[in-house]
């Protein structure tokens, strides 16, 4: 039996997106019943298209009884998490042409890495690379000659944009092939522990360096609970993968095996085929929920309070954050891993992975186990893949593995989500609050204003921030200067706090999954660009942030005030940040997906 509160979510949005929804399926039906798109190619076209293949893999694209999967791909040699996608294609090829089936890459995507960025110049572009990547991903399937698409794309902003992408050819069968994280390295408590010190000036940059180095150290995703892992979580728990595929390690046989399995299995779907399944049947507002329960269970990035809004509107539904906060109120905390505690994703795989998620979810009424996968039925996402005698078979999961990272049954790790919507008369923001101790909850305090995390940085450095303060940093929004995640704050506030300090931040601009211990009331709509009264605010003025009751709200009258007027022409500029100026002016309010698409 379903709970009354995720059956009503899911009612509302439906409900509330009618319109959009059918004006969706009506394209994507249009597009359907124009049969095999190859088929209907000028022989100019279907010369083109076949100009750089072998005669064989001529010979299958040309006979329109074979299937052609198209490949998005978002490999690069730079990104730890994309660097094991090189091979993937010709893997992929090598395994339909068995089949008698072919494949092509259809297009790479761009892919960087917040990682790298942080605090630099780059964050600027980042959240705008998520619609670029939408827009590229619909581009390389515009040439209409295959018949499904696997989509080779894991990190921040890349595996949401391919997915809203991939949605504008919403009637092919479509899936995701992941490809799993690093091994693990140095522990997430020593990570956190050098960078304090560092930003305390207490060991220098060599040390952070070594440090650093030793914890990203090799092929795969990073390993702590950032987007990046949780855009793999939610995505098979939305049955847009293979169950039990989203964390295992790059380099097994395990994971070749799932990619080969990926590839077999989206050939059979085929449009005509009797196993047909669109993208468009597997994307509803059930799916949508089910990854909305699986990133509050896990305590997943915040960055998804903005991801899955604007996904949810490339399948034509209408998602909010109030949506997303009633959904938190009844779904508990099931899994612990960093920022939320101390253990990594590949601790979360061996206590059961996101399986052994799925399991205690179904067992609380949670998901909605009708909605409709890519492969198989929900059912399946109960079961984990594993290799006997070199084939490969699914097993139901069984017991969470540790208690401390996967919840057991009849326990929880907190009664409710990890993220709170926040609304007062500073505006809306979420907050997460699975990291936050209960005594951090609530925080009133004098405000300290800045327009930078760098601005921060130096005033901590100066001995300037010691005392009881709300840290706001405003425009930060889309529009402002694309609405850059501000990593370089959580060092600063993580010493004041351990100083004994009440802190907390208020922000237009993003943190993703790593606010951790610190009340971060982030993504705060309307920003300050657009006269949010965030805008307004000056030292000294007496700030709540309540992630117990949701609010957020300046205690000290603002009437009369007018809005702080900064010249942001040095983020808006340079390094290739003017080439986004449209995305700046078009960009809708975090609260709406911050994307430029209608």
């Amino acid at each position: 039996m379903i709970h009354q509160v995720i059956s009503d979510v899911t009612a509302r949005i439906r409900e509330r997106s009618v319109a959009r929804r059918q004006a969706f399926l009506a394209r994507i039906l249009r597009q359907a019943e124009q049969g095999k798109t190859r088929a209907a190619l000028a022989c100019g076209n279907l010369a083109h298209a076949v100009a750089a293949c072998s005669s064989d893999e001529k010979g299958r694209i040309l006979d329109m009884t074979r299937a052609n999967v198209g490949i998005v791909t978002a490999y690069n040699d730079m990104l730890s998490a994309h660097q094991p996608y090189q091979g993937y294609p010709d893997q992929i090829k090598a395994v339909l042409a068995e089949l008698g089936h072919s494949a092509q890459v259809a297009g790479g995507v761009p892919a960087m890495c917040d990682g790298v960025t942080q605090g630099q110049p780059g964050m600027d572009m980042s959240l705008f690379s998520r619609d670029l990547i939408a827009q590229a991903t619909a581009l390389s399937l515009s040439h209409n000659t295959f018949d499904a698409t696997l989509l080779l794309g894991i990190c921040d902003k890349i595996a949401p944009g391919q997915i809203m992408g991939a949605l504008s050819h919403a009637h092919l069968p479509t899936a995701f092939v992941p490809a799993g994280p690093m091994a693990s390295g140095i522990s997430n408590d020593e990570k956190v522990k050098v960078r304090q010190k560092y930003a305390a000036g207490e060991v220098g940059r060599d040390a952070l360096l070594e440090m650093e180095c030793g914890a990203y150290h090799a092929a795969g995703t990073c390993t702590f609970y950032g987007t990046a892992n949780t855009n793999q979580l939610v995505f098979e728990a939305m049955g847009l993968m293979l169950p039990g595929s989203a964390f295992v390690h790059p380099h097994s046989e395990l994971r070749r095996a799932l990619t080969a399995e990926a590839a077999r299995r989206i050939s059979a779907m085929i449009p005509g085929s009797p196993a047909y399944r669109p993208l468009s049947e597997v994307l509803d507002e059930r799916s949508l929920v089910n990854g909305l329960v699986a990133l509050l269970a896990s305590g997943g990035s915040t960055n998804h309070s903005i991801h899955m809004v604007a996904l949810a509107r490339a399948a034509g539904l209408v998602l909010t954050w109030d949506d997303i906060s009633d959904l938190s109120d009844v779904v508990p905390l099931l899994v612990r891993m960093y920022p939320n505690g101390p253990a990594d994703v590949n601790a979360f795989e061996q206590a059961g992975g996101v399986p052994g998620l799925m399991r205690r979810l179904a067992q609380e009424g949670l998901i909605h186990m009708d909605a409709t996968p890519v492969f198989g039925e929900m059912q399946d996402y109960l079961s984990r893949p594993a290799l006997i005698d070199g084939q490969l078979v699914w097993q139901p999961v069984g017991e969470s593995g540790d208690a401390s990272v996967l919840s057991p049954s009849g326990s929880v790790f907190q009664a409710t989500g990890g993220t709170k919507l926040l609304a007062g008369n500073l505006g809306r923001a979420v907050v997460k609050v699975s990291a936050v101790a209960p005594e951090y909850r609530v925080i009133e305090a004098p405000a300290r204003v800045f327009s930078s995390q760098h601005a921060v940085e130096a005033a901590y450095k100066a001995g300037d921030l010691n005392q009881d303060a709300v840290i706001v940093v405003r425009h930060n929004g889309p529009a402002a200067n694309g609405m850059p995640e501000l990593h370089k704050l959580m060092p600063v506030l993580g010493n004041l706090q351990k100083a004994g300090f009440k802190v907390a931040l208020v922000t237009d601009g993003r943190l993703s999954g790593a606010s951790g211990k610190i009340p971060a009331a982030i993504h705060v709509t309307p920003e300050a660009l657009h006269g949010g009264a965030i805008g307004l605010l000056a030292d000294g003025d007496l700030l709540r942030v309540d992630a117990v009751n949701g609010s957020l709200d300046c205690l000290t009258d603002l009437s009369g005030r007018t809005q702080a007027e900064i010249d942001l022409t040095l983020e808006q500029e340079g390094w290739g940040r003017e080439l986004f100026s449209v995305m700046r002016r078009a960009v809708s309010s975090a609260e709406c997906g911050a994307t430029i698409f209608d």
